[in-house]
């Protein structure tokens, strides 16, 4: 890349982030320090703040790197991840958001822990909802590093380590300074800057090709080196009863994923009503349905217009389609046009990973400071101490994160996402549907519940072609791989709710009918509802 692309790139990137740090001070200086203002923003967003919040924190850089990437490397295959993650937001409205809201104060584990025994609960709700979270970060991370790259035109080690050591320094700071109400304006300010990139993106690849969106996919094909093959299924999925395995796995892992989400979870809190809550979600699924059909577009025509082999030598895993798009339609390398289009999306893309990390960060770390610290310590917390510990938790979560996204530098983005989203679906997803519509689920099944799901989704990932046994492997010079599919969801899914089922009906615990008539009320009428 020039000159020009860096400069500009960068001091696009470097207004975003003064605009945030700005908006972190300011709402630092507001905050008196509770629990609910740090966990939650204090409750005092609308339904449409927080409907682009959602949004500017569900559209991640899975959705607007590795997606995209995939559509352009594989056609029709790549589209399962836009079906997925959009189809996942039907199962949110109709059985999460308002039940959620009405039932829990800030995280997963306070649904689950209104009629259980909280201390084991929370220890493993908590411990799933870091795991996941951490997970999720690894591959934002990985974004980060594959765009610096790009962006400064070195694909060496150190440029990409410094690249994700900076974003992990700077999701700190968002987080541990100014809480909810920081994260939810940097993502709201994300959100707006993302779907007006992408919606120049898409009119700009739509006029290239005169509005014709046939003649787009035909280009696309025909570019592709597979010809019919690239706009049907089967490119990357329909190789062998292996790969189709593969592709129901991680179909069920994107639908069943995002209801299991930490970070999506405790976005329910920061509204002040279940009906709110509602409404929200309602205004993200418009949102977020949009900027995937745009996805769609612009995976197509990354295809057309740069070429599959062009995005391949750029990054072998497709992170990098959308800034060669922007570059080409803007005008190509040496142009001005180019130079700026280039600049705005990458600092767009930026902005994404900062605001997604943002909020992962801080739902991690209330999990670490609400559910296991203040399960682990036997004396009552106080708040302050709480937030005190969650701002610290942060920290080391941010040094987790950034160690392993530098060991994943390789792998796309959207791939990482889903296998995120697997552990989600796996552990976080049976305890909170058994919690809410089982009257008999006891403690034990509950912590088998998550346990189940966890231990057998993380155990097979590395047993998995991801780690080891292939090129493209985490490990490429070892073999260790036992399980043939690369997403678990297929196997650890059922598991995690066989494991719930087992657990209850082995347990000799009697269930609280009082308690379970007291959630039923509160999460349908919302009586008594933080």
């Amino acid at each position: 890349m020039t000159g020009h692309h860096q400069t500009l790139a960068l001091l696009l990137f470097s207004a975003f982030v003064a605009v945030t740090l700005a908006i972190t001070t300011w709402v630092s200086r507001n905050r008196h320090g509770s629990a609910e203002e740090f966990y939650a923003g204090g409750r005092l967003f609308s339904p449409l703040e927080n409907g682009f919040a959602i949004a500017g924190d569900y559209m991640s850089a899975a959705s607007f790197l590795g997606v995209t990437g995939l559509i352009s490397l594989f056609g029709y295959d790549g589209l399962l991840y836009v079906v997925g993650f959009l189809v996942a937001w039907l199962l949110v409205l109709f059985l999460v958001a308002e039940l959620v809201r009405n039932c829990g104060r800030f995280t997963l584990a306070d649904v689950v822990a209104a009629r259980m025994s909280e201390r084991p609960v929370r220890i493993a709700a908590g411990t799933s909802s870091v795991t996941v979270s951490v997970l999720y970060l690894v591959a934002q991370m990985v974004g980060a590093g594959s765009l610096v790259a790009l962006l400064l035109g070195r694909t060496s080690e150190a440029a990409q380590a410094w690249t994700v050591i900076g974003v992990g320094a700077l999701m700190v700071i968002y987080v541990s300074m100014g809480g909810m109400r920081a994260t939810t304006w940097i993502q709201i300010v994300k959100a707006v800057l993302l779907l007006g990139g992408t919606i120049a993106l898409t009119v700009l690849v739509l006029l290239r090709f005169h509005g014709d969106f046939d003649r787009l996919l035909l280009t696309a094909a025909e570019r592709s080196g597979h010809g019919d093959a690239f706009l049907a299924p089967g490119l990357k999925y329909g190789g062998s009863w292996t790969a189709r395995f593969d592709f129901i796995s991680l179909g069920l892992a994107l639908v069943l994923g995002t209801a299991g989400l930490p970070h999506i979870l405790s976005r329910f809190y920061t509204v002040p009503t279940a009906r709110a809550a509602r409404r929200s979600v309602l205004w993200s699924i418009g949102l977020i349905g949009g900027f995937y059909l745009m996805t769609i577009i612009l995976g197509f025509g990354a295809a057309a217009i740069v070429g599959p082999e062009a995005v391949r030598g750029s990054n072998a895993a497709g992170n990098t389609a959308v800034p060669l798009l922007a570059l080409d339609l803007g005008g190509g390398a040496d142009s001005t046009g180019g130079t700026v289009l280039f600049a705005i999306v990458a600092a767009v893309a930026f902005a994404t990973i900062l605001a997604v990390v943002a909020g992962i960060t801080l739902a991690s770390s209330a999990s670490v400071a609400h559910d296991l610290y203040a399960s682990l310590r036997r004396r009552r917390t106080e708040p302050r101490s709480e937030v005190a510990v969650a701002r610290v938790a942060s920290v080391g979560i941010g040094v987790v994160a950034i160690g392993l996204g530098l060991l994943a530098r390789d792998l796309n983005v959207a791939f990482l996402v889903g296998l995120a989203f697997a552990v989600a679906a796996s552990a976080n997803l049976p305890v909170l549907m058994y919690s809410l519509f089982w009257r008999g689920f006891t403690t034990r099944g509950a912590v088998w519940a998550v346990y189940g799901g966890l231990v057998p989704a993380l155990g097979l990932v590395v047993l998995s072609p991801v780690v080891s046994g292939s090129p493209e492997s985490l490990f490429p010079g070892v073999d260790f791989q036992y399980f043939p599919l690369q997403n678990p969801g297929l196997v650890s899914i059922p598991l995690g709710f066989l494991a719930g089922w087992l657990g209850t009906v082995t347990s000799a615990e009697v269930p609280d009918e009082a308690k379970h008539a007291e959630t039923e009320v509160r999460s349908l009428t919302g009586a008594g509802a933080a």
